[in-house]
């Protein structure tokens, strides 16, 4: 253990201890966050418009705030941008933290004085816990790096204003900051290829020990370190690399290349950031691990959870924490001490743990495919192709679904998996059947689509190298925060990979 891991170990204890201590105490603490945040925001805009001054409990809430995006919340953000304050929280956002929309445009997202120090704090206690919990904290002697957007900041009246990303930046301590790559400059580079070009230059030649950020970016970094090095592996290049966090994406889809790239597996901390407040953590870790990540109970959000199914519904269901069950698919909603009400992330959950909460990001509630009534999501395309390609020995950089509804080639339609192989199966319609195989049973109405021969079983697109980079490139979205959806209920981008399609494919 090197000096300053031997002096943060006692911290790191601490934080084990202080996430056990909360995480026991879920549902008082949600009690208690939902009438700390009515009765500090009962004096603004908000607050007025909604009587909060009427509001006793929990259904009193329910019915005085309904569920929200971004459009019903923007009439008050725009006061906010004219300069007005406690609209939605008492006082002036610290930050706007700027997202892009699809209805809205570019979104604001406030951050408040009381919310922002936990996206910050939130961070550093995941990977605290993981120090505390695994004794691995020699990444805290070397150089650290976060792949991120640039840290450069504008003004929206008065209030500093950039990508989540880029505002985290500026919460990182002086104490860390001395460990941290790449520097300021490279950091506000807006060009992808060339911040990556210039990361590279800045760390090649460092004693690297902790790399964090999108798993897609990451894998053009290590690519981009393995040609200029010409070594095999990340870890000849970064002997003393120990620990890989991440968030954004499911990991596992990017496990195989990653790790080939590194040079074997590596201990990994998965994080749930957004914008608009830091939702889990990866909780455990060895042979203690357990599915999922930890819900941040105690930081400032007040939690709801819809029957994702019903989260466009006129009157959905909405349960807070106490009420919820296993395996049930959520769309989730967040009323936050930023001034958040009601606000649908767009994120679904399930939760695989009750003591304490555990969820895992099951999909978006807008990327699904339900064009025949299936209601296809995330995790049942994600965990329908990975033990497939686990068991027949495939990599796969990058993948979309999409419905084909009338076939070009006529026939019954289809969902149309478009696919990038690092290495392709060798029978591409044996891997097709035994992916439909896996869909089926996960999804009954899927299921019953094809035994009604509604719906022809699924067929592959296999895509020449490079096809998402380039189309996220195309969209202008190569690099920092960006992901691709992993299924589409139209065909706005499998239109845009069929000109990228090989000759080799599964009908």
């Amino acid at each position: 253990m090197g000096f300053r891991s031997f002096l943060l170990y006692p911290f790191a204890k601490y934080v084990v201890n202080k996430i056990s201590r909360w995480s026991a105490n879920a549902i008082a603490d949600q009690e208690k966050i939902l009438s700390n945040l009515v009765k500090d925001a009962r004096n603004t805009a908000f607050g007025k418009d909604h009587q909060f001054e009427k509001i006793h409990n929990y259904e009193d809430f329910k019915a005085a705030v309904s569920i929200r995006d971004y459009e019903d919340l923007k009439p008050y953000v725009e006061r906010i941008k004219q300069g007005e304050k406690d609209v939605l929280w008492p006082g002036k956002p610290a930050y706007f933290a700027k997202t892009s929309g699809t209805t809205s445009g570019v979104k604001y997202i406030p951050m408040s004085r009381e919310s922002t120090p936990s996206h910050f704090g939130t961070a550093r206690d995941a990977v605290f816990n993981y120090f505390g919990k695994t004794g691995n904290g020699k990444w805290l002697d070397g150089k650290l790096i976060f792949l991120s957007g640039s840290p450069t900041l504008e003004t929206t009246a008065g209030i500093p204003t950039g990508r989540l990303s880029g505002i985290s930046n500026h919460l990182v301590p002086a104490w860390l900051r001395s460990n941290q790559l790449p520097s300021w400059d490279t950091n506000c580079v807006e060009d992808w290829e060339e911040k990556l070009e210039r990361i590279v230059d800045e760390t090649i030649n460092q004693d690297m020990r902790l790399i964090s950020g999108i798993p897609p970016w990451v894998q053009m970094y290590y690519e981009r370190l393995l040609e200029r090095s010409g070594k095999k592996t990340v870890r000849e290049i970064f002997p003393n690399y120990s620990v890989f966090g991440y968030g954004g994406v499911n990991f596992e889809p990017y496990r195989a290349k990653l790790e080939e790239l590194v040079g074997g597996s590596i201990d990994g901390v998965e994080t749930y950031p957004a914008s608009e407040g830091f939702i889990a953590f990866q909780d455990t870790f060895g042979r203690d691990k357990q599915p999922g990540m930890l819900l941040n109970t105690n930081a400032g959000i007040f939690f709801e959870f819809v029957p994702a199914g019903e989260i466009f519904d006129e009157n959905p269901t909405r349960v807070w924490l106490r009420d919820v069950e296993l395996g049930v698919n959520y769309a989730l909603v967040l009323h936050t001490n930023a001034g958040l009400w009601g606000y649908n992330i767009g994120d679904t959950v399930q939760f695989v743990s009750k003591n304490p909460y555990r969820i895992v990001v099951s999909g978006r509630v807008k990327h699904f495919i339900s064009a025949f009534g299936e209601h296809v999501i995330g995790k049942e395309v994600e965990e329908s192709i990975l033990p497939v390609a686990l068991s027949m020995g495939v990599k796969i950089v990058e993948f979309t679904v999409a419905p084909q509804v009338t076939p070009p080639e006529g026939g019954l339609p289809y969902h149309e998996w478009f696919i990038e192989f690092d290495e392709a199966p060798k029978d591409l319609n044996q891997f097709a059947q035994e992916i439909d195989a896996r869909m089926r049973s996960q999804n009954i109405y899927y299921d019953d689509l094809i035994t009604g021969n509604i719906l022809q079983p699924l067929k592959i697109r296999s895509l020449k190298r490079d096809s998402f980079r380039d189309y996220m490139k195309s969209q202008g979205k190569l690099g920092g925060q960006n992901k691709v959806p992993r299924l589409s209920n139209d065909r706005k981008i499998a239109d845009e990979l069929m000109r990228n399609v090989s000759m080799r494919n599964a009908y």
